[in-house]
Formats: C-alpha cells, sequence, structure tokens
C-alpha cells in the first residue's frame, strides 16, 4: 500500500501529540499531506514542546485538553478519520510510587478515547507497549505471548488493551492495537536509557550510573515507529489485532552502553546504582519482537539500522548540549 496515498488529505487526531513519538508521528502525517489535529496535555504555561512549530502550521490543528476528561476527548474526536491514541502515562518507576495515576490516564483515558470513537465512527490506533509481556517466556516475542503484568505501569497498558479489543469484540469498534518495542531516537526524555547515557557521555561524566546491564531490548529509531502506527492505521487486516512493531534484533544494555561510548567519541565506565534496579520480580530480562504480523498485514518493515540510529540521536544530543539547553552534567 502507498501510505503517503492512503493518508493525503485526511484528517486524524493524536493524542499525546507533544511527546517523543506521537511528535515524530505528526511530522509523518503531515509529510503524508494528512491534516493533524494535535492533542496535548493542557500546561499553564502553554508550551507546546515539539509542535511549537506547527503553531502557525495550515495542517496542524493544536487542542490542549485531558484523555482523562469525557468532554475535552469528544469534542477532539469529532469529525476525524483516525486517531493514533498515544496518551499515556510511561514512566515504570514512577509507576511503582503512584499506581493510580496510571488507572486514571491509561485505562480511563483509553476508555473515553473508545466511547468517543464509537460515537463518532473514527477507526482507533491504540498504543500499548512490549512490557505487556514481561520477561519473555519464549523468543521471539509473538502476539500470542501470554501478557504478564510486572508493574503497575504494565498493567495498566494490558488493561487499556483488553478494553479496546472488547470494543472491537462488542460493538464492532474497528480498532488495532500497535505494541511498540523500544523507541529512541531525537526527542526522547533523558528518562530512558540511551537518551541518559548519551546525555552523560557528552556532558563529559567518567562515570555512568545504571540499573542491570543483563537485560536485553529490541530498539526501534523513532521514524520507523511512526511509520508503523501509520501502516497499521492503513491496513484493514489490522482490525481487531495487536501487532509487534520491532527490529527482532536485541542487544543488553551493556552491550549498548559500550556502543554509545563507541559513537560517542568519549570514555566513561559503567557503574551499577542499586537505586536504578527494579524490584524483585519486576525487571524484564528479555524483550525480541516477532515483527512478522506488522510485515505481513501493514507491509511494515524498519529501515534505520541500530547503528545509525545512535549516531542520529548521539548528534542530537550533542547538538542540544551545545545549544545551551541543559543537557551538559
Amino acid at each position: 500500500m502507498n501510505e503517503t496515498k492512503y493518508w493525503a488529505g485526511r484528517l486524524v487526531l493524536v493524542t499525546g501529540a507533544e511527546g517523543f513519538i506521537g511528535s515524530a508521528l505528526v511530522d509523518e502525517l503531515v509529510r503524508a499531506g494528512c491534516r493533524v489535529r494535535a492533542f496535548t496535555h493542557y500546561k499553564p504555561y502553554a508550551e507546546k514542546g515539539f509542535l511549537a512549530g506547527y503553531a502557525d502550521h495550515s495542517q496542524v490543528e493544536l487542542l490542549t485538553g485531558d484523555v482523562r476528561d469525557p468532554i475535552s476527548v469528544y469534542d477532539a474526536v469529532e469529525g476525524v478519520d483516525t486517531v493514533f491514541h498515544l496518551a499515556a502515562l510511561i514512566g515504570i518507576p514512577y509507576s511503582y510510587a503512584a499506581p493510580d495515576s496510571y488507572v486514571q490516564t491509561n485505562v480511563v483515558g483509553t476508555h473515553n478515547v473508545l466511547a468517543a470513537c464509537r460515537r463518532f465512527g473514527a477507526r482507533l490506533v491504540h498504543t500499548s507497549t512490549s512490557e505487556v509481556y514481561g520477561t519473555a517466556r519464549t523468543v521471539p516475542i509473538s502476539e500470542s505471548h501470554p501478557l504478564q503484568p510486572q508493574s503497575p505501569y504494565s498493567a495498566s497498558k494490558i488493561s487499556a488493551d483488553m478494553l479496546a479489543m472488547s470494543y472491537w469484540h462488542s460493538f464492532g469498534q474497528p480498532v488495532a492495537i500497535c505494541r511498540p518495542f523500544n523507541t529512541y531516537g531525537p526527542r526522547q526524555s533523558a528518562r530512558a536509557v540511551i537518551p541518559a547515557i548519551l546525555q552523560q557521555l557528552h556532558g563529559g561524566a567518567t562515570e555512568i550510573k545504571v540499573g542491570s546491564l543483563t537485560p536485553t531490548r529490541d530498539f526501534t529509531f523513532v521514524s520507523d515507529t511512526a511509520r508503523g502506527f501509520m501502516a497499521i492505521g492503513a491496513s484493514d487486516l489490522a482490525l481487531g489485532r495487536a501487532i509487534n512493531l520491532g527490529t527482532g534484533s536485541e542487544i543488553s544494555i551493556g552491550r549498548l552502553f559500550e556502543l554509545l561510548i563507541e559513537i560517542s567519541g568519549r570514555d566513561a565506565r559503567i557503574v551499577t546504582d542499586p537505586q536504578r534496579l527494579r524490584p524483585a520480580g519486576s525487571e524484564v530480562e528479555r524483550l525480541l519482537s516477532d515483527n512478522s504480523l506488522a510485515r505481513e498485514l501493514a507491509g511494515w518493515e524498519p529501515r534505520v539500522t541500530l547503528r545509525s540510529g545512535l549516531a542520529e540521536t548521539s548528534h542530537w544530543i550533542q547538538s542540544r548540549g551545545e545549544r545551551g539547553s541543559g543537557y551538559a552534567v
């Protein structure tokens, strides 16, 4: 399918549009000729984040609200063709401290989006996460792998996924679930492992504190993830399905650190920080995707290699530091 041709001229809604993946998706949709309604969380200081450049853009309408509020969600969904629902609380560590906030945003918020889509007849692409699989029982992980809630965050995302599927089975709501593995790239928060390490390396740190070095992850560059959302949203075969977006390759956090040192041209040693370790029984040791459904049902495949993606991310973080954006450690 020609994705650009499919999306050209359509009006779509992106929730969580100011975020890392959300803003990259807005970029890709605009490039495809789509009209985008970008739904962002209200901030009293009117910060537009990565969408600031779209303030006067003819193809992008910026809306503020909260997915926990059904009225603002209904207003945002009315009239759109497709909803890409990315708004969520995503930090795993904070979910241990404030699990109720994850239920309210990730579960109740998703239900509000589902109800609005049902009311106005919009197709929904709902965002899941590879964290729902927990530690792999079999690898690579296919969509039939058991769901294992190893943190309050993953439990909230499993609940949201099940709500989405219930609307497909109960009401015929056209919904597809996009399940990205670990996405990385420019704009990612320094809470994530890749920008956290690169930020410290470019800041001149000689010791980098991390959690466990043994877990492996399947890292996908953000533009590939954004294209995956669009491919799944354009595919009728994807409806009623959960579909993985991952490269099908894994790397340990220890080996990732070595690669980042090489790419950044810096020198440092890694130190395990006990405070960064997950609670016992919560660490997900291995995430490696089976992406055959994405290839088969949506015609998607990753294009960006890990090395080239890390190099682009490293350059972005370094350039931000040089502009005095607070990236130096």
